[in-house]
């Protein structure tokens, strides 16, 4: 079937790219598209730029709205379904959300740190497309 969501992350982040493949791991029906922002023409596609992108992971459902963060991620879990979405439920609540937040905007400005941890990056995999990115 078609995908239900987009997902857009940082493909030169190693830690990303393993969020990644840990989506791929447990959407078993695909319903999580994953493209590095640094795709050429994806953020024209989608009128998104650099900077957001840089920031914080985005997520684009099939009628047009966008969520950013940790709201990307828990539509992703939510997408992927079965007990994932019920974890990704827990986020609407007030306080969890606030924390969730947090930690993902801190963690974002901190990803290079992580990604040193010998993870390859998304972008540095055999046949991934990624161009230079767009401004």
């Amino acid at each position: 079937g078609e995908a239900l969501l987009l997902l857009i992350f940082d493909g030169h982040c190693g830690v990303c790219a393993r969020c990644a493949d840990w989506v791929e791991q447990h959407d078993g029906a695909r319903r999580v598209r994953l493209l590095p922002s640094q795709t050429p023409g994806l953020l024209a596609a989608f009128n998104l730029t650099r900077a957001q992108v840089d920031r914080e992971a985005v997520a684009l459902d099939r009628d047009g709205h966008a969520y950013a963060g940790a709201a990307a991620i828990n539509r992703a879990l939510r997408a992927i379904g079965g007990r994932w979405a019920l974890l990704a439920g827990v986020y609407a609540i007030p306080g969890v959300r606030w924390c969730e937040d947090v930690g993902y905007r801190w963690f974002a400005r901190h990803r290079g740190r992580f990604s040193r941890w010998g993870l390859t990056p998304w972008c540095e995999r055999p046949g991934v497309r990624c161009g230079p990115d767009e401004a």
